[in-house]
């Protein structure tokens, strides 16, 4: 691994190691240290340099939000009277659980959300209520997805 200018250069071995662990996350190290050929501590070793290197962070679950009921899916754009509005507008947006990212933009919008719903009363409720009132906001634009079909990482 080299670091030059806030980049990470990764080896081959590095790349073989966050692919399965992109795949699985619980995928045990020595399993993966079988099958490149090196062993458990030297994948240990690596993956402390990578996470230093702030390339990775941790690991995560990925919960399925259909089993728990939520089946909309929808982004939004926001447009905001004003630009200096931003902070506290995203301040009031993180206090709503279904609000799961939010993105400053370039374009017509000041901001751009992706939230998750119940379905589309939900939704019609959360932007009457919650994202319509909050100072600042002019107006909303909403999109909702009918399908997600491609999920992915930046390709290793």
């Amino acid at each position: 691994m080299k670091i030059t200018n806030e980049t990470v250069e990764i080896d081959g071995i590095d790349k073989e190691i966050l692919r399965y662990l992109m795949k699985d996350a619980r995928k045990p190290i020595l399993e993966i240290a079988r099958k490149i050929g090196i062993s458990g501590a030297a994948i240990h070793q690596r993956l402390r340099k990578l996470e230093a290197s702030r390339l990775i962070s941790g690991s995560k679950f990925i919960i399925n939000p259909k089993v728990l009921g939520y089946s909309t899916m929808a982004f939004i754009g926001i447009y905001l009277d004003k630009a200096i509005r931003n902070p506290e507008a995203v301040r009031q947006l993180k206090d709503i659980p279904e609000v799961l990212e939010c993105h400053y933009t370039t374009g017509n919008w000041s901001i751009l959300i992706k939230i998750l719903c119940r379905d589309n009363e939900h939704l019609m409720s959360l932007l009457n209520h919650k994202i319509q009132v909050i100072e600042g906001v002019s107006r909303t634009e909403t999109f909702i997805s009918l399908n997600q079909q491609i999920d992915r990482q930046i390709k290793i």
